[in-house]
């Protein structure tokens, strides 16, 4: 079924919402997410402060915006990855969802330092966005649960009851205890390098990030389980 032709009023606020964001992320990769203001995007683009805001609540509606757009766009390049890799080995796969995450931060590290960097001040993220977040971590699980053998054991422990409590809370598909470990532990090593990476921490140290990116990849790969 065809969607109806959108009217030019419908057209023009769409576009002016993309110039709005457009000038958004430039203030973000100047400034950071402090630096972002409705005011100022408005006189970039050479209108007032309350037009824009016919479009935007406030500052906080624009990061909602901006945020939402981030989780989504890192989404899709993660399933993208995923997909491209489908018919190769669990390894290869998970390599490169794992390479493509490291990617898509260093391609944009403004944007990920928004979605995983300091909070901002006063900006309370909505549910949305943890949901569109939980995607990104999805791509990561699937990638795991193709990796694990078919005799896991039953979690028993506490972390494991939160963990499979966490999995029922967002209506996903159940998953052994030791995956939904693994995944979890594969989030959080992967994305602390690359937040080192972004953040320029081993500069100074004269260490290559790409081999000890790579490096930990493997070691997730070949460690056992439990």
């Amino acid at each position: 079924m065809n969607e109806a032709p959108r009217s030019p009023r419908e057209r023009f606020r769409e576009q002016t919402r993309n110039e709005a964001k457009r000038v958004a992320l430039e203030q973000l990769a100047e400034s950071g997410p402090s630096g972002i203001s409705v005011n100022a995007i408005a006189k970039r683009m050479g209108v007032t402060g309350p037009a824009l805001y016919r479009y935007f609540e406030g500052r906080d509606a624009l990061l909602t915006e901006l945020v939402t757009d981030g989780y989504r766009d890192l989404a899709e390049a993660l399933e993208a990855a995923a997909h491209a890799h489908r018919r190769k080995a669990p390894a290869t796969r998970f390599r490169e969802v794992a390479l493509r995450f490291r990617a898509w931060a260093l391609e944009q590290p403004h944007r990920y330092l928004l979605l995983f960097g300091t909070p901002v001040p006063g900006y309370r993220a909505p549910e949305l966005t943890f949901e569109l977040a939980d995607r990104s971590m999805r791509t990561i699980l699937e990638a795991v649960v193709a990796l694990a053998p078919a005799d896991l054991p039953s979690g028993r422990a506490a972390p494991d009851r939160e963990l499979v409590a966490w999995r029922e809370r967002r209506g996903e598909p159940p998953a052994p205890p030791a995956v939904l470990r693994r995944a979890v532990l594969a989030w959080t090593r992967l994305h602390g390098l690359v937040s080192l990476e972004v953040a320029g921490q081993f500069g100074g140290m004269g260490v290559s990030p790409e081999p000890l990116y790579r490096s930990e990849i493997e070691n997730l790969l070949h460690q056992p389980w439990e």
